[in-house]
């Protein structure tokens, strides 16, 4: 669990101090905006994607129907 914390804050996603023998975590300033925009492109290329593979099994069904 250390590592991963390590981890998120080194990249400036959470921040941590230490409270007596308790670390608290709360989000830090660094917000997820450039891999949100990522994954929103990604999500409409496999949307696309599905899309072309749905009407190309329909178009291939239609013509097994001859």
């Amino acid at each position: 669990m250390k590592k991963h914390v390590a981890l998120l804050e080194r990249s400036g996603l959470v921040a941590t101090r230490k409270v007596g023998r308790v670390r608290r975590c709360s989000l830090g300033r660094r917000r997820l905006d450039e891999e949100a925009a990522w994954l929103a492109r990604y999500s409409q290329m496999v949307e696309d994607r599905l899309d072309r593979l749905a009407a190309l099994v329909e178009r291939d069904g239609k013509k097994g129907d001859r």
